[in-house]
């Protein structure tokens, strides 16, 4: 499949897809008649290049090729996907898609970020609608992972399957709406919550600070890693959801809410809402809110992988796909990855830590260039570090790319030394070393004990080619 994605349509929503494919390894062409298009998307990429490689321990794909061109034709040639994401007015869409459909390749997926318009309004009156689909993400899209594909009766399963396969291999999660509905699913569940908080602020009940507290600090924590449905299963206790629905149901025919009814949005409550976030923002700009948030975004995703949950299951599945195996060279590169925002201390540099994670990271890689992997493991042998020397040597901050070059010094019976260097890529100043002896070990008696015959000759043939060079 070649990677050629087109984005038409490039401002949050369209730069944030850009951003994704880009990084994911695809070049991507954009089309946009805006003349700031280029400065807006490129400020949305600076945002992506900054926070999406910290989600992962390990390096994403070498980035894709970005280009911008004059004409939709121009910009679809060849693209295995096209992203539209124009103002959500039906009657631009549908040119869109009539140029689109028109110039595309005929097994190119076709999506719309349409937060509202169903996929058969969107494909009425095309000459080929079998390609057209909605693709709803959530901002920011290169970091967010939930995309909302809502195909119609007339895209055939290669169709669904093919975009199915697309999404996934860029890291995002493909929730298939089976069943078109006006503004899908997620929106539904944030126009509810929106409408309660109009009502909330209007009546002067609360106001945008406190409803965003209530939020943030209480079940908003709850739903970024169980949802809202097995958050109340807990509820239930023992008895399950059953016991929590008996319980807590008839609350629902109260007059708690007023989702059945909209205020209207007078000149004064849109000045009252509007004078109340800019207060609860303060003087942070836009892109200061973007990086709080895109910081918060990573330490919570990277929070939720270390127990392989929601998105960080999502992560660690996409990230074993990422991972290539080490080239034979001396030395060895054993890692290459960004330092994410959450190793940094009080200091503003990384914590002395989590230099020990990084070359407990290489020291993985190389046992597992030797032989002495998951399955290796799971057999009941593997190695264990008994001594390491490490150096700090340069300051290393969040969002710097580095790699780890490694050097085995000593690889015969049970005994295994290695000598890790960090680097800088952007210059390859050596940041940090380690020096480190392991020991293999049986895992059944948790004593030492020599290698399988295969794990040791690949460690004294990799021992030998170092010494030698």
């Amino acid at each position: 499949m070649t990677k050629i994605a087109a984005i038409i349509g490039g401002g949050v929503i369209g730069g944030g897809w850009a951003a994704r494919f880009l990084l994911m390894g695809w070049d991507v062409r954009v089309f946009d008649p805006d003349p700031q298009a280029e400065r807006k998307i490129g400020e949305v990429l600076d945002g992506a290049r900054r926070a999406l490689p910290m989600l992962y321990d390990t390096a994403l794909p070498a980035e894709g090729q970005l280009s911008y061109h004059p004409t939709i034709a121009e910009a679809v040639e060849g693209a295995a996907w096209v992203q539209e994401s124009v103002p959500e007015r039906l009657d631009l869409k549908e040119k869109v898609f009539h140029e689109v459909v028109a110039h595309s390749s005929p097994d190119a997926v076709i999506g719309s970020s349409t937060s509202g318009y169903k996929p058969s309004e969107l494909q009425d009156g095309l000459a080929d609608p079998s390609r057209v689909v909605v693709t709803h993400p959530f901002n920011p899209v290169y970091l967010l992972p939930l995309v909302e594909l809502v195909p119609s009766a007339k895209n055939p399963p290669e169709v669904i399957d093919r975009a199915k396969e697309i999404l996934t291999g860029i890291g995002m999660y493909p929730l298939h709406v089976r069943k078109e509905i006006d503004a899908h699913i997620a929106d539904r569940l944030l126009e509810a919550v929106w409408r309660e908080g109009l009502w909330l602020v209007k009546d002067g009940v609360a106001t945008t600070e406190e409803l965003d507290d209530a939020i943030r600090y209480g079940f908003g924590l709850r739903w970024a890693q169980m949802g809202l449905f097995e958050t109340y299963r807990i509820a239930g206790g023992e008895a399950g959801m059953a016991h929590f629905i008996s319980q807590f149901g008839p609350a629902l025919k109260w007059p708690w809410t007023k989702l059945m009814d909209v205020p209207e949005l007078t000149d004064e409550l849109v000045k009252t809402i509007a004078d109340q976030s800019d207060a609860q923002s303060g003087s942070t700009s836009i892109r200061g809110l973007e990086r709080r948030r895109d910081n918060n975004l990573v330490a919570m995703m990277r929070a939720l992988r270390q127990q392989d949950q929601a998105a960080g299951a999502l992560l660690n599945a996409h990230e074993a796909g990422l991972r290539q195996p080490l080239e034979d060279a001396v030395p060895l590169t054993s890692l290459r990855r960004v330092i994410p925002v959450d190793w940094t201390d009080y200091n503003g540099h990384m914590n002395e830590g989590r230099y020990g994670q990084i070359f407990s990271d290489a020291a993985d890689a190389v046992m597992k260039h030797v032989g002495a992997d998951e399955a290796y493991i799971a057999g009941g042998l593997s190695y264990f570090t008994v001594e390491t020397k490490v150096a700090y040597l340069a300051e290393t901050h969040a969002g710097e790319r580095v790699r780890v070059d490694s050097r085995v010094l000593l690889g015969e019976g049970k005994k295994f030394k290695l000598f890790h260097e960090m680097k800088r890529e952007a210059d390859g100043e050596v940041m940090a070393t380690c020096e480190q002896f392991m020991l293999h070990v049986s895992l059944e008696t948790r004593r030492s004990c020599d290698p399988a015959p295969e794990v040791l000759a690949r460690v004294e043939a990799l021992a030998a080619s170092h010494r030698e060079t």
